[in-house]
């Protein structure tokens, strides 16, 4: 092959396209809301055609029989969370309920999610969510409710799990964090799950073509 030759197979040589941007999305409400059915069934395959991923959260609590490391949670001793927070590696932290254990969304979890092209889904509280909002003003956010305090206390109550003094809490926590919902980019109200994850894919899908997400 002549040098003229080579430089045209090479000239010709095929381009290896643009990693697409990831996103970052934050979906949260209150307790009871349905949050974890909903974003489990918006990642089961061909629910949404976007590379969606949800981000693996930290705790201090201990791992229960049918939960599994690094896919439900990272499961941290209380040191180890306790040095990683003090060394800044969480988007967002809290203690929970005043139970004594923390859970946190690691920077790594979503900075990696991102880099890859994904669109990182945080499940979070509304506190959590608030703190990464103002990290984040570019990001998606999407509030997610049962519609009233009524039927949130229906559905807790339906779920015989929880006793007189929670729901008393949780609808206390509902309560104050439907205040915040104007905060958020986007409402769904989660009459029903299937109609839930077509309204929030149909909302993600709308921002497919903007900028990606950045980390600091």
């Amino acid at each position: 092959m002549s040098n003229d030759e080579s430089q045209m197979t090479s000239d010709q040589a095929p381009m290896t396209s643009p990693q697409p941007p990831g996103r970052l999305v934050v979906i949260s409400g209150p307790s009871g809301a349905g949050k974890s059915t909903v974003v489990r069934e918006l990642l089961r395959p061909g629910s949404c055609p976007l590379p969606l991923v949800l981000s693996v959260s930290a705790t201090t609590r201990k791992a229960r029989e049918d939960e599994v490391e690094r896919v439900n949670y990272f499961f941290l001793s209380h040191e180890e969370f306790a040095r990683r927070r003090a060394a800044g590696e969480f988007l967002e932290c809290k203690e929970v309920y005043g139970r004594g254990d923390w859970y946190g969304t690691l920077q790594s979890q979503v900075a990696s999610g991102l880099a890859a092209g994904k669109w990182v889904i945080l499940e979070i509280d509304v506190e959590g969510a608030t703190d990464v909002m103002l990290q984040h003003p570019d990001l998606l956010s999407i509030f997610l409710h049962s519609g009233s305090i009524d039927e949130l206390e229906r559905r807790l109550r339906q779920r015989q799990t929880e006793t007189e003094e929670s729901i008393r809490r949780r609808l206390e926590v509902a309560r104050r964090e439907l205040a915040f919902k104007d905060r958020y980019r986007y409402e769904v109200i989660n009459r029903d799950v299937p109609t839930a994850v077509r309204e929030i894919c149909a909302i993600l899908s709308r921002h497919a073509k903007e900028p990606p997400c950045s980390m600091p």
